[in-house]
């Protein structure tokens, strides 16, 4: 006859103590990886996308600075006929400010340009980017997409604001809340067409 025994009840009580004392130190732990992991994503895109603006503006140069029949400058970067800016006060020419084939305005920044340019800019730089609307409610109703746009500001201080979804505030309804052109929530950059300028906000939450 086999004699079978359990745990006593210290042995429980030792056990729940450890399993406590490993969760009060890894989730701390953890929580930092994830508030890092968000932290690298905005800081990658960023830096993804400071590079591409660079990029073809060099190539705008390298090409002898071409125009399209009405004297705006253009470039052919990697298939995309991009719109470039005219110079102006505050404003240096050859940065990016839409694709000639989706928001074809703004090259003088004159009066700004808005959030439905900043979309088009950020699919026409990246090869595969990931998915982006300006509109809260479109990011709340479709989880594929990742970024929300804004933009703010006019002439030379006009800027593009990209923040990553994961990092917004939620409202009372558990939907992220529109930050409209706060660089004080959620994780962001803004890109600025004038001097093509990128600056990363960082504000986990």
């Amino acid at each position: 006859m086999n004699k079978q025994s359990g745990f006593t009840l210290i042995e429980l009580v030792i056990v729940v103590v450890i399993l406590g004392f490993l969760a009060v130190t890894a989730i701390p732990k953890f929580l930092d990886l994830t508030d890092q992991a968000k932290q690298a994503n905005i800081e990658g895109m960023a830096g993804g996308f400071a590079t591409a603006i660079s990029l073809a503006r060099a190539q705008w140069e390298a090409e002898a600075r071409p125009k399209d029949n009405a004297g705006k400058n253009i470039v052919d970067y990697d298939g995309s006929v991009l719109l470039l800016t005219t110079e102006g006060s505050g404003i240096r020419p050859g940065y990016v400010v839409s694709s000639v084939n989706g928001q074809n305005s703004g090259d003088t920044l004159a009066g700004g340009i808005d959030a439905a340019n900043c979309v088009d800019i950020w699919q026409n730089i990246f090869q595969q980017p990931p998915r982006v609307t300006s509109a809260i409610a479109t990011l709340n109703g479709d989880s594929s997409i990742d970024y929300l746009a804004a933009s703010s500001g006019s002439d030379a201080s006009t800027l593009c604001h990209f923040y990553l979804k994961d990092t917004l505030s939620k409202d009372s309804s558990n939907n992220f809340a529109d930050p409209g052109t706060s660089t004080s929530i959620g994780n962001s950059f803004t890109y600025q067409p004038a001097n093509s300028s990128v600056i990363v906000y960082i504000n986990n939450n």
